[in-house]
């Protein structure tokens, strides 16, 4: 089965949303709190040695989430028809992929982070080459990770470390170089558990 006929398939599957808090049961979220519409595109690529899947290490002058590994992608705006227009949006301006040479495959259940966003996750099949170009004051990098390994469940950890005074748990799925952690390593989980890599 390749890679596009594998995403098709676990995008039919069911599974409930997920949230930065998965791992930390004890956390109680406030009632009635509000959370802001945003989209993130997880772009895969095809090629002759398999797909890839695109990911952005984010500017270190970033107010949030400085340094870390992220799908491009941000908050809805008022222009977005939808958190998939948004997630377009961003991809084109963040790393420059044109929305026209993305094929959207569908999208994954929302995932909340502690920074109040419920974030849609679009997948994107894209087969055609582009000149990817970084956004100076948001992308330091962009780089590519095979699907096969981001979507293989074995390859995944749960680490922790402190964060305001309390310890929190996430998951981390490392690639040479690159610690993929906290809502992009839990959103491709959640592909990986879909695609029945287990």
């Amino acid at each position: 089965m390749n890679d596009r006929v594998r995403l098709e398939a676990a995008l039919l599957q069911n599974s409930t949303a997920s949230s930065d808090f998965d791992l930390n049961p004890d956390v109680v979220l406030p009632e009635g709190r509000k959370l802001r519409p945003a989209g993130v595109l997880v772009p895969v690529i095809a090629g002759p040695q398999g797909a890839e899947v695109l990911l952005t290490k984010r500017s270190s002058r970033l107010k949030h989430h400085p340094g870390q590994i992220a799908f491009p992608g941000g908050k809805q705006d008022e222009g977005d028809a939808d958190v998939i227009a948004a997630a377009l949006r961003e991809a084109e301006e963040e790393v420059g992929l044109p929305r026209g040479h993305v094929e959207v495959l569908g999208t994954l259940p929302t995932h909340e982070t502690v920074t109040g966003f419920l974030v849609t996750p679009v997948i994107g099949w894209i087969d055609r080459d582009f000149d990817v170009q970084p956004e100076p004051g948001e992308v330091a990098e962009v780089f590519r990770v095979p699907l096969a390994h981001v979507t293989d469940v074995a390859l995944f950890t749960i680490q922790s470390r402190r964060w305001r005074g309390t310890r929190r748990h996430y998951y981390t799925v490392p690639f040479g170089p690159y610690y993929i952690w906290g809502a992009t390593a839990r959103i491709l989980r959640g592909l990986a558990h879909r695609m029945g890599v287990e």
